[in-house]
């Protein structure tokens, strides 16, 4: 077999100092270990593994990581492109570790709320940083958007047939434990410390709530200063948040507008309760909602902007970026 070999090869072979090279490997029994000739591979030794430019732009363009990083992952693993990206979200959770280990303790008073909402069911969220500088990163902003769909995807788990509605809150122990989102196995608390890594400052996961309605209820929702998230149309992101939980008999054309009304007075009166119909208008101070001046026209009581409306205030919730924990929740 190997004389045969060696025949087809002999036209080809102009220099005879590497055929007796070839010969004297062979004999010594290394006849299955590959070589390099040149660029080609003939027989001995592990080939040098040379990153295509196309290849270093597609791994940096999807993920982000340097020039010399993307290089070095193509290298250690054999300029497989799917293999490249896994070993570079390792080491930057191994680096994240590091850093998050270096970082905790922090401060972290800036931060930004999300809110997502998605059929009869919506959610809020606090994820918090150091600097408003890093609050204005879209990495930041893509964690917030994260968690915002871990939260989602946990409420949604939870679905039962409903009579009413149904809130609950997360706080960051269990928020921590949530799926990163419905295509991913890894937790809100692995891509904290990989987007610690990322950039550099302290993060955190304050907490989240969660709504669900069934039929005849509907949640409005504000966002203050709202801006929309890097790739979900139905998320918006601010520093204040709202959602306010309606029911109604009737189907109305205007209700997005009057639940973003209900929630803009919510983010703005901050009510401690919702009350009811029959309290007495309360002015300033007042922390009973429908008893509040409302917002855009203080003349009249948030009660009654409501009445004529054709709907009922049943519950809110408020997110304000870095308050008090022990001023979320509503009874």
């Amino acid at each position: 077999m190997h004389s045969r070999v060696s025949r087809q090869l002999l036209p080809g072979l102009k220099n005879m100092s590497f055929f007796r090279s070839l010969r004297l490997f062979r004999d010594l029994g290394c006849r299955s270990r590959p070589v390099l000739l040149g660029s080609r591979l003939f027989g001995v030794g592990k080939p040098e593994v040379v990153s295509s430019k196309e290849h270093l732009q597609k791994l940096r363009r999807k993920t982000g990581y340097s020039f010399t990083n993307c290089k070095k992952a193509l290298e250690n693993c054999g300029g497989d492109l799917t293999q490249a990206e896994a070993w570079l979200h390792k080491q930057a959770q191994k680096e994240g570790w590091s850093k998050a280990t270096k970082l905790k303790g922090r401060k972290t008073k800036e931060g930004l709320i999300g809110l997502l909402q998605e059929g009869n069911s919506a959610v809020m969220v606090e994820v918090n940083c150091e600097t408003d500088f890093v609050s204005r990163n879209v990495k930041f902003q893509q964690l917030v958007q994260q968690v915002a769909l871990g939260t989602m995807l946990y409420c949604q788990s939870l679905r039962e047939q409903l009579s009413s509605y149904r809130k609950g809150f997360l706080e960051t122990a269990e928020l921590s434990q949530l799926r990163a989102g419905p295509d991913r196995e890894d937790s809100l608390k692995d891509q904290l410390t990989l987007f610690i890594g990322k950039l550099g400052e302290n993060l955190t996961l304050k907490r989240a709530a969660w709504v669900t309605v069934p039929n005849g209820f509907y949640i409005g929702s504000y966002v203050h200063g709202a801006m929309h998230s890097p790739s979900l149309g139905n998320m918006v992101l601010g520093k204040y948040g709202a959602l306010v939980i309606c029911q109604t008999t009737e189907k109305k054309q205007n209700l997005e507008d009057l639940g973003r009304r209900l929630g803009q007075h919510v983010v703005g009166m901050a009510p401690l309760s919702v009350g009811s119909m029959d309290d007495e208008p309360g002015g300033e101070e007042e922390t009973k909602m429908l008893a509040q001046p409302y917002l855009l026209d203080p003349s009249i009581t948030l009660g009654q902007y409501v009445k004529p409306q054709g709907v009922s205030v049943i519950d809110f919730l408020r997110f304000e970026c870095g308050e008090d924990l022990r001023t979320t929740k509503t009874e």
